[in-house]
């Protein structure tokens, strides 16, 4: 290889260095503002819950349409994945996850609405002959609330007339800046340990925010003037509030697996760049010791 190639070679592989540490910079941003936003909606969403709790073993709660239980035989699925690449594995583990469920259940394509937030999940079910109910765009670093709301009504709409008896979604929940799993939570018929499971898991394993006390059910209590009116209000709210914070799980797995790998692309490119200037020494100095060499024999054979 000429020195010049390996020169080239060198120049390229540092400026993919300097692009993938900015990347990673910006990553890592990202991650921290988005846990921040999670973690800032735990109050409420733990407030909601607690008052959920208390009234839980009444028969208003039982009776709820939102809380019905009935057969399954049709699923609403809500895929929750990244429009960009640039991280990882992150994709394809809730997608597999999600095709695993499908396919433990033998669901078939017509038993299944989907409701892809994010373009990876859309292509891959829409490939496979899914019915797609609503694609959502997953490019904007804030999660606007409105539309969550949005798409609660619409599901929670949905399972009230009966075109689904569940709702299922999958998404990257975020235990630590390096560790994301693929998960899956009912957030339809309505169930409390899942929403407890829900706004437990805000807090992260490990890391800055991961001592907090966990949210112990108080004593049951009545409520006045009616607790339908509790419910009517506090169900719908909670729900949107549930997958509010399962976008913002998603979202800061997205920006922390991205700066893992991008993190992981500026150490390889560094370790290249290293190995080239290596080579690129070594072979230069080969060249300079072939010239002294050609240079001694030249001399030496002048002197004979």
């Amino acid at each position: 290889m000429a020195l010049k190639d390996i020169k080239t070679k060198i120049g390229a592989t540092n400026r993919t260095h300097k692009v993938t540490r900015a990347m990673e910079a910006v990553s890592a941003v990202k991650m921290r503002k988005t846990q921040e936003a999670a973690l800032a909606g735990r109050p409420y969403a733990r407030a909601a819950l607690s008052i959920l709790t208390r009234i839980a073993g009444t028969e208003e709660v039982k009776r709820h349409p939102l809380a019905e239980q009935r057969p399954v035989s049709r699923v609403a699925l809500v895929v929750i994945t990244s429009d960009k690449g640039l991280a990882g594995a992150l994709n394809s583990g809730v997608i597999k996850a999600a095709a695993e469920y499908l396919e433990k259940r033998a669901l078939s394509t017509g038993q299944v609405v989907v409701y892809a937030y994010g373009k990876k999940g859309e292509e891959y079910f829409a490939r496979r002959g899914y019915q797609i109910a609503r694609a959502i765009e997953n490019k904007a670093d804030d999660v606007p609330l409105a539309t969550m709301e949005e798409l609660t009504r619409e599901l929670s709409e949905g399972f009230l007339r009966g075109d689904y008896d569940k709702v299922v979604t999958f998404y990257s929940h975020f235990k630590s800046t390096f560790e994301q799993a693929p998960t899956m939570r009912r957030l339809l018929p309505l169930s409390i340990p899942a929403l407890k499971d829900i706004v437990e898991g805000i807090i992260p394993a490990k890391g800055k925010w991961s001592h907090e006390p966990s949210l112990e059910p108080p004593i049951s209590y009545e409520v006045e003037p009616k607790s339908g009116d509790v419910l009517g209000a506090l169900i719908p709210r909670l729900t949107s509030v549930a997958l509010y914070h399962m976008l913002l799980e998603a979202k800061a797995s997205e920006h922390s697996a991205r700066m893992v790998a991008m993190k992981n692309a500026s150490d390889k490119s560094k370790e290249v760049a290293q190995g080239l200037t290596r080579l690129f020494n070594k072979i230069r100095q080969a060249a300079i010791t072939r010239e002294v060499s050609e240079i001694i024999s030249g001399r030496e054979a002048l002197a004979t």
